[in-house]
């Protein structure tokens, strides 16, 4: 198994974050644990999971979890350069379609970055 790693910088709007190893039910704590501190409620958040090997079950409700969040918070996750086992799994369990999924880091964070300009109808704010 390769130990899960996890990186962050912040974005003129949001937060990257990459994910590299594997994720499973051993380390899925560790994820949502340093995913949590990291995030900016209110603005888009950007995994890039291009190095990401492996993700069971857990990592799919951390993702689902993740989504519901920043789309609570007028916002949204973008999932990048997802490949290999990872993009298996979000493909059998129908989650490809359901989730903002990008070829690559750069259109991740160009999507997010426009996501973040377009005022939530939720946020808007009333007159």
């Amino acid at each position: 198994m390769l130990p899960l790693r996890l990186d962050s910088r912040r974005l003129p709007a949001g937060v990257l974050i990459t994910v590299t190893g594997e994720v499973d039910a051993t380390n899925i704590a560790q994820l949502e644990t340093y995913v949590t501190k990291k995030i900016v409620l209110d603005e888009p958040l950007v995994l890039d999971l291009g190095k990401l090997t492996f993700m069971g079950s857990a990592g799919l409700h951390v993702l689902l979890r993740l989504n519901a969040t920043q789309r609570e918070h007028g916002t949204s996750l973008h999932l990048a350069a997802v490949s290999g086992a990872p993009a298996r799994v979000l493909y059998t369990t129908g989650l490809w379609d359901a989730l903002a999924i990008h070829p690559n880091v750069q259109r991740a964070i160009t999507s997010s970055l426009n996501d973040h300009t377009v005022p939530h109808p939720a946020h808007a704010r009333r007159r």
